[in-house]
């Protein structure tokens, strides 16, 4: 087996009310003037406003940028870099999802490397490790808090933009269980059926390891298990946790073995029509699965044993058929939405969506390489 190289945070603080203790470690980094990076939805709420306090009796100023998009873009990018050098800040706290980490990461990436953050996309483009950043995560899916990977929308072309960089790392993430009670149905969904999308990509990308594949595993089990509960009883503080772990796991599985095609053609969607992440993955998981299954079925049976289908007497391809028909089940146990033309995709952009796809690093580790005939074949499949 060739050598492999494991990407985490160097510090990862996972548990029910662990904030506070978590805040008590920036003493250690010697920060003084931080940067929030958050969205307006929880700048509202006062989360944001509760975290400088916290900030300030540790003797930490702080400044917040609440101008994240929810599929954040260049432009986000620019204004909070503006803000971080206004203030002379020294480091970087993101605070939400995965579109806050991902700003977050833009802005203290380009705040050390220089140029624009359209400059680094693709894998380790850039030369110096960004400012110190702590992301604090609202959510329990994008696993943005803990992993190497930043999406960026770049307006004037209309894609997400995949920056894979090991430098984009935070040095500490902060998965709070007690944060994410408020999370509404629709986004405990979404950000849950990407933690799932996470999981099985990495399972069978060419990339995994023994180390992802028990990450992997082990996060589809506990996702099938806790995220029904999540999303009909948001207060089940144990369904809630086990939400958080769970899209860690996933994240440690696809920071090392990276994606596929799901991620791939997501993006786009993204990108071009400002869709949700999660519910993208959502709807295309199922279909990129059955396109993958002539090369992976053996896996995908293992990921329907997980998904706790018994599978025992089960051929690879029987497997890999019910791994399939449980991911759409589960989906629409939690409502996600049943194709892409629900959420407003039309068959006159796909030529166009399939080009962009394939130029997306997430692709790479696909297990069967597509032509754009058969990107096509899978978007319109999953209208």
């Amino acid at each position: 087996m060739a050598a492999t190289t494991f990407f985490i945070p160097s510090v990862n603080i996972i548990g029910t009310h662990c904030l506070d203790d978590a805040l008590n470690h920036l003493r250690e980094y010697g920060m003084q003037r931080a940067l929030i990076v958050t969205d307006i939805t929880l700048s509202a709420q006062g989360l944001a406003k509760n975290l400088q306090q916290a900030l300030a009796s540790r003797n930490i100023q702080s400044f917040v940028f609440d101008g994240t998009h929810p599929n954040p873009t260049t432009s986000n990018v620019e204004a909070g870099l503006a803000l971080l050098c206004q203030h002379h800040c020294d480091c970087v706290i993101s605070l939400g999802g995965g579109s806050p980490h991902d700003c977050a990461k833009g802005i203290a990436l380009v705040a050390t490397n220089g140029g624009k953050i359209s400059d680094y996309e693709g894998v380790d483009r850039s030369q110096h490790p960004q400012l110190p950043l702590v992301a604090i995560n609202t959510t329990a899916g994008t696993a943005s808090e803990m992993t190497r990977f930043c999406i960026i929308t770049d307006e004037k072309r209309h894609i997400k933009m995949a920056i894979v960089d090991k430098h984009v790392t935070p040095i500490l993430s902060v998965n709070d269980s007690a944060l994410m009670v408020g999370m509404p149905q629709s986004l405990t969904a979404a950000t849950g059926m990407d933690a799932l999308t996470h999981a099985i990509e990495a399972y069978v990308s060419i990339a995994a390891t023994p180390i992802t594949d028990a990450c992997a595993l082990k996060a589809i089990a506990m996702i099938c298990r806790s995220l029904p509960v999540a999303v009909a009883h948001g207060d089940n503080t144990q369904a809630r946790e086990e939400m958080a772990y769970a899209q860690f796991l996933a994240g440690m599985a696809f920071n090392n073995a990276s994606l596929g095609y799901v991620h791939a053609m997501a993006h786009q969607l993204g990108g071009f029509y400002d869709l949700p992440h999660g519910v993208c993955n959502a709807v295309l998981l199922p279909y990129v699965q059955q396109f993958n299954s002539s090369a992976a079925a053996g896996r995908l049976r293992d990921v329907a044993a997980a998904m706790g289908v018994e599978v025992t007497n089960m051929s690879d391809a029987e497997g890999a058929q019910v791994c399939i028909s449980a991911i759409q089940e589960l989906a629409s146990s939690v409502n996600i939405p049943a194709g892409l033309r629900q959420l407003g995709v039309k068959e006159k952009d796909i030529a166009e969506l399939a080009t962009n796809a394939l130029k997306d690093a997430c692709g790479l580790t696909n297990p069967v390489q597509a032509t754009h005939e058969e990107i096509v074949a899978i978007y319109l499949a999953a209208m």
